[in-house]
């Protein structure tokens, strides 16, 4: 029976985001399709009702999850303004590879399942997709490379080809290098292949 006066404690705010967190959780499992109103409120040890509440529906719920999990990778893989450009990509390659590592049931939920879920669910997947996209072709912007749509399209593909690679590889400390290193390469490989063609 769930205990009241310890919810009681806990403001909105933070019931709700404890809420989305034990849903981020449960993802490392299960995929998103399975975590329904029912089954999360029986593993908070809460009512229906209260999810009803916060999120509205199961749509709503797995919108907050998927957004939360979405950020916490984004943050995870920020940039570090001030490495230099090839080193920038490198460092967030390498903390995208370190976050798949620890987390890597979450990001296949999000590679896989939330982009195969409803159209709400994917935007969200696809705003991170351009995010990374974005932050890749900062880097060649900043090497001198031409801004067009075609350089655009190629790292926002490469982005994809990056996102398979993790999801395939299982990654360990003594390879986490090579695969940094591999995706690195593969994106100057694709810029040069680029500007080769005029």
């Amino acid at each position: 029976m769930p205990d009241d006066r310890h919810r009681s404690r806990l403001s909105s705010e933070e019931r709700r985001a404890q809420l989305v967190a034990l849903g981020v959780a449960t993802l490392v499992d299960e995929p998103l399709e399975d975590i329904t109103i029912d089954r999360l409120a029986a593993a908070a040890g809460v009512s229906r009702g209260l999810l009803f509440h916060y999120f509205g529906t199961k749509q709503g719920l797995h919108e907050a999850i998927v957004r939360t999990a979405r950020d916490a990778m984004l943050h995870a893989t920020e940039p570090r303004a001030e490495l230099e450009p090839l080193a920038r990509l490198e460092d967030t390659l390498r903390q995208f590879v370190a976050f798949v590592a620890e987390h890597r049931g979450t990001f296949h939920a999000l590679v896989r399942g939330a982009s195969a879920g409803d159209v709400d669910v994917r935007a969200l997947i696809d705003e991170a997709r351009d995010e990374n996209a974005r932050r890749a072709i900062a880097v060649f912007l900043e090497l001198g490379h031409e801004d067009r749509p075609l350089l655009r399209s190629a790292l926002r593909s490469w982005v994809a080809f990056v996102e398979e690679m993790l999801d395939e590889v299982q990654t360990h400390d003594d390879d986490a290098d090579a695969l940094t290193g591999l995706l690195v390469r593969s994106a100057v490989a694709i810029v040069a292949a680029l500007d080769a063609t005029g």
